[in-house]
């Protein structure tokens, strides 16, 4: 396998105060993927992860490249080129392997939703079903924590614990480094009595195999510090008529905001409700009509605060019906 040697994880003792709470049945599978890009028709060129048992401890790690089979993408980023992935297995080639690693275990990433949907695309593009059925995002538990980070970025969190990294981008140094920060970040939950924020995993089905997804992607688009592209839209030309109520139809001008997995691309699904007249909020006030999550007891940020402010809640499916007759604007 293509190996990066990364440097020994330091020997920590388990406490014995028993293990984390909220671990899978083999504990934790600290995961981290490189791309070709950043949209749903994109294809992951490596993979790392490093196992860990209940408390945090290492137990194990591994790392391949995987060839996509076109071009790789943004280079300056993650250092893989056409010539370096010739010749390494595919997707389908690794992902038993991969999936042995997975199963049976939270899947902890840091803005674990992106490297989640890749994965699901990959293992849904080979008539597999990725073996996960919860994720750990660290940007989610650092914010629970209440860690005094100037913002979200690995690196940021590597410094707070002192941790070094020693190849940003590269697959499995990615993952060391999250693993590193991890088990302090599930000592200082323990601490408090603080839940993880754990999130239910739903496999993605859009998997974005058009022309236009294909399209290669622009450099000033992309941001080393960011795993999802950022998207204009224009202003929502309806004034906001206020909140849905159950069993009338959604309106034009009804701010909806959508958190979670989605089974239908997250931008896709955007795109649509943005279409019918819709405004896309990207928090949830006392000003938001509807929120769109397959989790309405989630620890997200959105979730949390829908629940405070009794802001009305859908499922994926139900507000899919939903967009099919959107009522026009009084206005309008």
């Amino acid at each position: 396998m293509y190996a990066y040697q990364s440097p020994p994880f330091p020997a920590q003792r388990s406490g014995d105060d028993g293990p984390v709470p909220g671990g899978g049945d083999r504990g934790f599978a600290v995961v981290d993927v490189e791309t070709t890009g950043l949209g749903r028709s994109d294809r992951v060129i490596s993979a790392g992860v490093y196992q860990l048992d209940a408390d945090g401890e290492v137990t194990d790690h591994w790392y391949t490249l995987v060839n996509p089979e076109r071009d790789p993408g943004p280079v300056w980023i993650h250092g893989l080129t056409s010539e370096a992935l010739e010749g390494a297995p595919t997707f389908p080639e690794v992902a038993d392997e991969l999936a042995e690693r997975l199963r049976g275990r939270v899947m902890v990433a840091h803005n674990a939703l992106f490297d989640w949907n890749m994965i699901s695309r990959e293992y849904a593009r080979a008539g597999l079903s990725a073996p996960v059925e919860q994720r750990l995002c660290t940007m989610v538990l650092a914010r629970d924590l209440a860690l005094p980070l100037p913002n979200g970025k690995l690196s940021s969190l590597a410094a707070h614990f002192g941790v070094r990294q020693l190849q940003a981008h590269n697959a499995l140094d990615d993952a060391r480094v999250l693993a590193e920060v991890f088990r302090p970040s599930l000592r200082l939950a323990r601490d408090r009595g603080l839940p993880l924020p754990l999130t239910t995993c739903v496999a993605v089905t859009d998997l974005g195999e058009d022309a236009a997804a294909q399209a290669a992607p622009v450099r000033g688009s992309w941001s080393s510090s960011s795993y999802r592209p950022s998207r204009k839209r224009p202003p929502c030309p309806y004034p906001n008529p206020g909140r849905w109520e159950d069993g009338k139809p959604l309106m034009q001008g009804m701010r909806v905001a959508i958190t979670g997995d989605t089974a239908t691309d997250r931008e896709l699904l955007e795109d649509r409700a943005v279409e019918a007249g819709l405004h896309i909020a990207t928090s949830v006030s006392r000003l938001t009509s509807l929120l769109v999550t397959n989790e309405p007891g989630s620890w997200s940020g959105k979730a949390r605060k829908a629940r405070e402010l009794g802001t009305p809640v859908v499922g994926e499916d139900a507000f899919l019906q939903l967009l099919r007759e959107v009522a026009p604007h009084p206005g309008a």
